[in-house]
């Protein structure tokens, strides 16, 4: 053999070592973990520095900056434990079960063989855990490895939250996590929510009622100013707790590598919001941060029920297969500006508390938002801690005094159906419904929403007795 021979037999010889090498270094390396995060607020609004209220939520704001910052995410209903459901199922509320609160004399649960994100990614290897509020059952449905700081133990503690959260994720040790942290904030409390005492790690941003703004559909009145500034305060509490959690991720070692949802459950805690399917009671933030994608600012429509399923696409893991979920993957938007998104968003409301049963379905485009009132009769319900609040007393006090320019009449008694310009109309107080010029625009909506109750097998819906009718078996 000559030398060249030599040569070039080595120079391969090599070259495969080094192929071999580089493969045994990446078996070696292990996969990026796909790690999720998953921070819910109680009862708020979209009142953050980042969507234009001119209030100091700092550390949500630079999270913000990082994440994807929806400008047109909606919940899918406006209660608490229904809309968590929603999260947590990607199904609609009438499709899930959850139909109104929890806990207590409520007692409303799933419906068998309905799947949740804590069952799904803790069967495929997930580390998971549930830190502060729950308020959805069954627990069989809900299989968190742990639940930590529970919601009966008293959760305005952010600081405490934020250790637990980030001393089970340096546990979870090689497994992926899936961690939801719920707060509390800025859910009303006994006493001014909250804001009777001083916090763990807290600075409480302090507001003056004579200078706090005031939502579109509140009166202007001394006891909702005030009422308003209590419940700034205790967003800065939340926005603390989120700046802790934020900071234990990046502690952790973990922070590259996992995705952070921030949102919240419904509309803030007064009238006109909360329990309500008008704008201020769904219209909510929705703040994503993804590996390797960059800050942006996207106005695609986007709904609750796509939650589950960018949770469960980001992880890898499929879907349920007894039924489709109702929404869809949101990975594709984020850290874009672009993107259509959905160009309608449905909802579904049954009742609150077991005695507030108001059942409402609604399709909302960029354009126009219709409501359907399927018990109209009835008077609209008052939720117990919005008929108890501050406001809400103030109100009723005087039958003169309107929500923002609603009347308190047309509150409390709705019609069969409402229609709304939004482009022209955007607090949605001039019902169009009997308009001539919105006649077609009528008759493409009410298509939309029957279609989508059909095919959500919507058992308020004429001719359909079957709940677990899209499950795929009978009762």
């Amino acid at each position: 053999m000559d030398r060249r021979s030599v040569l070039l037999g080595a120079s391969l010889l090599g070259a495969a070592a080094l192929v071999d090498g580089k493969a045994a270094m990446a078996a070696a390396s292990p996969k990026p973990q796909r790690n999720v995060l998953l921070l819910i607020s109680d009862d708020q609004g979209s009142d953050l520095g980042c969507y234009g209220t001119p209030i100091r939520t700092p550390r949500i704001d630079r999270f913000a900056r990082e994440s994807t910052r929806f400008t047109n995410g909606f919940a899918a209903v406006s209660s608490c434990s229904p809309s968590r459901a929603v999260i947590n199922t990607g199904l609609f509320t009438h499709q899930n079960g959850m139909y109104g609160l929890q806990h207590d004399v409520h007692h409303q649960s799933l419906l068998d063989g309905i799947e949740t994100l804590p069952g799904m990614l803790r069967r495929a290897g997930y580390a998971t855990a549930l830190v502060g509020k729950k308020h959805v059952g069954p627990d069989s449905a809900f299989p968190y490895e742990v639940e930590l700081v529970p919601e009966r133990s008293g959760i305005r503690d952010v600081r405490e939250l934020a250790i637990a959260a980030s001393s089970f994720i340096r546990s979870s040790d090689d497994r992926p996590f899936f961690v939801t942290v719920a707060y509390s904030d800025p859910h009303r409390a006994a006493v001014d929510y909250g804001n009777d005492r001083t916090w763990p790690g807290v600075k409480a941003a302090v507001y003056d009622p004579a200078k706090v703004p005031i939502p579109s559909h509140l009166p202007d009145l001394p006891a909702v100013r005030q009422d308003l500034a209590e419940y700034y305060e205790s967003l800065s509490r939340l926005d603390s707790g989120v700046g802790m959690i934020l900071d234990d991720l990046v502690a952790t070692g973990r922070a590259e590598d996992t995705l952070v949802i921030f949102c919240s459950d419904n509309g803030r805690p007064f009238p006109g919001a909360k329990t309500n399917l008008y704008d201020p009671g769904l219209h909510l933030p929705l703040i994503v941060r993804a590996p390797g994608r960059t800050g942006s600012v996207n106005s695609a429509m986007v709904s609750w029920v796509d939650i589950a399923p960018t949770i469960l696409d980001f992880a890898g893991v499929a879907p349920p297969t007894a039924y489709p979920l109702s929404g869809t993957s949101l990975l594709p938007l984020l850290g874009t500006n672009e993107g259509t998104g959905r160009d309608t968003i449905f909802a579904s409301h049954d009742f609150h508390e077991i005695n507030q049963y108001y059942p409402m379905r609604s399709v909302r485009t960029r354009t126009h938002s219709y409501i359907l009132n399927l018990a109209y009769p009835l008077d609209y319900p008052i939720a117990g801690d919005v008929a108890g609040s501050p406001s809400w007393k103030a109100i009723a006090a005087d039958p003169a005094t309107r929500l923002g320019k609603r009347t308190q009449s047309a509150y409390l008694k709705r019609p069969a159906e409402e229609l709304y310009d939004l482009t022209r109309d955007p607090e949605e107080l001039v019902n169009v419904i009997a308009d001539p010029a919105y006649a077609s625009v009528l008759a493409d909506l009410r298509g939309r929403l029957q279609a989508m109750r059909a095919a959500t097998k919507d058992p308020w819906l004429a001719g359909q007795t079957d709940p677990y009718a899209h499950v795929g078996h009978s009762t």
